[in-house]
């Protein structure tokens, strides 16, 4: 849960991760919309899948990164126990 938090933490990612929530990306379709480096996005997305927020898969020369709602779902079934 703590790699989680720590990718949560990090307002590049978040929105990372609100760009796959419309759909499946490439790492270049991320960066296009960032005004950062190209590594700077691949670190982002590193961090993410050490948390399992993004899973990703290769696709001929590509890799396609995908949100991993799963994750968010036990953080959310785990926060609201706390309510409780």
């Amino acid at each position: 849960m703590n790699k989680v938090f720590k990718a949560l933490n990090d307002q590049t990612r978040r929105e990372i991760l609100n760009l796959l929530k419309g759909k499946d990306l490439t790492a270049g379709d991320i960066a296009e919309a960032f005004q950062i480096t190209k590594p700077s996005i691949s670190h982002h997305l590193d961090i993410l899948s050490q948390a399992d927020l993004v899973t990703s898969r290769k696709q001929g020369q590509f890799v396609i990164y995908s949100l991993n709602t799963t994750v968010l779902d036990d953080l959310m079934q785990w926060i609201i126990t706390l309510k409780d």
